[in-house]
């Protein structure tokens, strides 16, 4: 019984329907997460080149967080959460690539036969292509959102947004071809549609 209650708080605190005191959510954030860094691989590219962005979010012992999406719907609000610029200097293509090697576990109580999470270091990575139309120098990329959820082993703390933001250097010189998985994705991002 004390499982079941304990299980369904962290539910619940995941989703937002419970919090933690005043002062555990003043000072998670403090104690699980050493650092969130991101970036772009690489860092210098022409015009229409496709490059990643990478988003590390480094936990200290103790404490887990999630991907972007879970394959049980019963754990739907344990994720993390991006929201990407509207296309400007890069054009953001395809989905977020949850990292590799998530644990699994099964949270009977909660109805969750299959729950995704991550401790220690882990990656991010979305797809950009530096739209044609950029101007040479030095581009500042900021996310829109970035909603982070950790857990310990008894609780999940309030989703807290983190700002996030990468430093892109386009170089001078006319557009490359951009890569045709992407073509029609930045086709339809610089007709405004």
């Amino acid at each position: 019984m004390a499982r079941t209650a304990a299980v369904l708080a962290l539910l619940a605190a995941a989703v937002g329907l419970a919090a933690p005191s005043a002062p555990a959510r003043q000072k998670w954030y403090e104690k699980a997460v050493k650092k969130v860094e991101a970036k772009f691989t690489p860092a210098e590219a022409k015009p229409g080149e496709t490059v990643t962005f990478s988003v590390t979010v480094e936990l200290n012992d103790g404490y887990h967080t999630y991907p972007t999406a879970q394959p049980d719907k019963a754990a739907a609000g344990m994720v993390n959460v991006f929201k990407f610029p509207a296309p400007d200097q890069v054009i953001f293509v395809g989905a977020v690539e949850d990292p590799k090697g998530a644990k699994t576990k099964a949270e009977p109580e909660a109805g969750i036969a299959e729950l995704r999470y991550y401790g220690g270091s882990v990656t991010f990575t979305r797809k950009a292509v530096v739209s044609p139309k950029a101007a040479a120098g030095p581009a500042a990329v900021k996310l829109a959102g970035f909603k982070l959820s950790v857990c310990d082993a008894t609780n999940c703390f309030p989703p807290k947004d983190v700002p996030v933001e990468a430093a892109l250097k386009v170089l001078a010189g006319p557009p490359v071809e951009v890569e045709k998985a992407f073509a029609d994705e930045v086709a339809k991002a610089l007709s405004g549609k």
